[in-house]
């Protein structure tokens, strides 16, 4: 038994001092700071679009595929923290693309 304990330890020190851990974990950090960004724009363009909907009678289609994209970063980034993903979003990737990957009833608005 106290052999498996110390070779536990040891894997455990191992795993400590693996550099690609600690770098994940920096881009992990960097884009939670991106996503709390994020999070309050998104929130500016729906209260946004809400104005545009009670003044015009209709929402806009700039912030609509702005808020695309950036749902697109969000998910991105979501995946990347959450080691679904080891792509790194935006900035070390290309913006999303505003284009719906998926059509659901409310997208064919367009």
């Amino acid at each position: 038994m106290q052999t498996q304990n110390s070779l536990d330890q040891d894997d455990i020190h191992n795993h400590m001092r693996n550099q690609q851990a600690w770098l994940r974990l920096l881009y992990m950090l960097l884009f939670a700071a991106l996503l709390n960004l994020a999070a309050g724009v998104m929130w500016v363009i729906c209260l946004l679009q809400f104005i545009f909907v009670v003044t015009t009678g209709e929402d806009n289609s700039q912030l609509r595929s702005f808020a695309r994209s950036l749902s697109q970063f969000i998910h991105r980034a979501l995946l990347f923290v959450s080691y679904n993903s080891d792509e790194k979003p935006f900035p070390f990737a290309p913006w999303p693309n505003p284009s719906p990957t998926q059509q659901w009833p409310a997208d064919n608005r367009d």
